[in-house]
């Protein structure tokens, strides 16, 4: 277990004594403390990469390639120690953890094989008096911003490509949980990252970090996944620079049952789509429309289904539902369940926290919520499944659109016409059409309106990383 700054290639203790107390949320005891890196240390980080990009972007793409593959076969075969760190500082049940670690390893395999195709164009201007080429240069050093509910996938999927395409990172992990981060750098290294293009500056004084890593010199991009509110201020910060900037923010997702649907197979989707990694991700079912022949037996059947859910610590193997990541969680979480009951929704399971050490929530459904109720325009961000019954398609689809989110929606119809026509009006930039989940490294993962900007995995993916240059010759 690593618990210091990643800087240059060399593992050192931060500038200042600080330490970060890492908890673990299913206990609330804590797990180990890491080293506090200070703006002095972001800035060091930022000098490091600098120093180790050039020559990395100069190394042809067949050695970089083959460099992300022994890093995708490292961190598969570390996967129970990765998954084993990611129960302890996240909490989420370990066969959700073990298949964060396949997600993630994937992705360099996935940017492995998109290494060696970053393609060029060559053409003849119109008047015929020049050549046009064009290529696609790294942009240099990317400061990488990463949340705690995904602590390894959500770093991979912006590492992967930005290596591939010959950049160097700094990367600030989540002070929730660094220790996830800290280790698959090392193992990188061990798989033959060059030293000083991969650095990681757990924090606990973010904002000062963050203003020292932006403003320095080399630093060309921002790629950040997270809340939709901070994400606002990183971009303002941003634009003081003009740097490029990927962002992947918050959700509100749609799941619509119509009343043609395989109830059964939408209820086992909606399982998916809600708990999976204990409800804590930025694609999960936010809101049930469920059409009104259906909307009763969806719901008893949600509700049957959410009973069944076993909550606890994830290392013992039945659990599938973990803690929160802390009490904060546990708090907003209720506030909202507390709201819409008061406002008239049903509870058909749960509808309160678990008493004791943890940050637990009793897996939840709710029924006969209204969509002006304050739990259908929030991110709710835990097990909780507020259901909206709904008999006019045309106004069920202006509230499902009626977020300033875009991230995913799930659509259930055994008419695939119905089904994708309705995919393709709601607003949002991944649907999963009688599927409980849409994430893969082959897709472009990204959101419309404020839930982002720009693309990861796909071939997309590495073109985020790139500039392009055009040069004009003649021969």
């Amino acid at each position: 277990m690593r618990n210091e700054l990643l800087i240059g290639g060399v593992w050192r203790q931060g500038s200042e004594d600080g330490r970060i107390a890492v908890l673990d949320p299913a206990t609330d005891e804590v797990v180990t403390e890491v080293a506090d890196g200070t703006p002095a240390d972001a800035i060091a980080a930022c000098d490091a990469a600098e120093a180790a990009q050039v020559k990395w972007a100069a190394t042809a793409p067949r050695v970089r390639s083959e460099i992300l593959r022994s890093c995708w076969q490292t961190l598969v075969d570390h996967t129970d120690e990765l998954a084993s760190l990611i129960v302890r500082e996240h909490g989420k049940p370990m066969a959700d953890a073990k298949g964060e670690i396949t997600y993630a390893a994937e992705f360099f395999r996935w940017n492995a094989e998109e290494t060696v195709r970053i393609r060029g164009e060559i053409g003849t201007a119109p008047s015929g008096a020049n050549k046009i080429i064009v290529h696609h240069p790294p942009v240099g050093v990317v400061l990488m911003v990463t949340p705690w509910n995904f602590p390894a996938a959500m770093i991979t999927r912006k590492l992967a490509p930005a290596l591939g395409a010959g950049n160097a990172v700094v990367i600030k992990p989540p002070r929730e949980a660094p220790l996830t981060a800290l280790r698959i750098a090392d193992l990188l290294q061990e798989a033959g990252v060059p030293g000083g293009l991969v650095n990681v500056v757990p924090t606990s004084t973010s904002g000062a970090w963050f203003d020292a890593a932006v403003d320095h010199r080399a630093v060309r991009m921002l790629s950040f996944t997270g809340s939709t509110e901070v994400g606002r201020v990183l971009l303002r910060r941003a634009a003081d620079r003009v740097l490029k900037t990927v962002m992947e923010l918050g959700g509100n997702a749609p799941f619509i049952v119509f009343d043609d649907a395989d109830v059964d197979a939408a209820v086992q989707g909606a399982m998916v789509a809600k708990m999976r990694h204990s409800a804590e991700t930025c694609t999960a079912a936010n809101r049930f429309y469920a059409e009104a022949g259906v909307a009763d037996e969806f719901t008893t059947k949600f509700a049957a289904a959410m009973a069944e859910v076993k909550i606890g610590s994830g290392f013992d193997e039945t659990v599938t539902c973990g803690p929160l990541i802390n009490k904060k969680a546990v708090d907003d979480v209720d506030g909202l369940v507390q709201s819409a009951i008061s406002a008239g929704a049903s509870v058909a399971v749960g509808g309160s926290r678990v008493a004791g050490a943890g940050c637990f929530y009793q897996p939840t459904v709710l029924g006969n919520v209204s969509h002006d109720s304050p739990i259908a325009a929030a991110e709710i961000f835990g097990p909780v499944a507020p259901v909206i019954p709904f008999t006019d398609h045309e106004e069920m689809i202006r509230q499902a659109n009626d977020t300033e989110m875009g991230l995913t929606g799930y659509v259930y119809t055994r008419d695939l016409a119905k089904g994708l026509r309705t995919s393709e009006r709601i607003q949002a930039g991944m649907i999963g059409l009688n599927r409980g989940a849409v994430s893969d490294p082959a897709a472009p993962f990204g959101g419309m309106k404020q839930s982002g900007l720009g693309r990861e995995g796909s071939g997309e993916g590495i073109y985020e990383f790139c500039e392009t240059q055009y040069i004009a010759t003649s021969w």
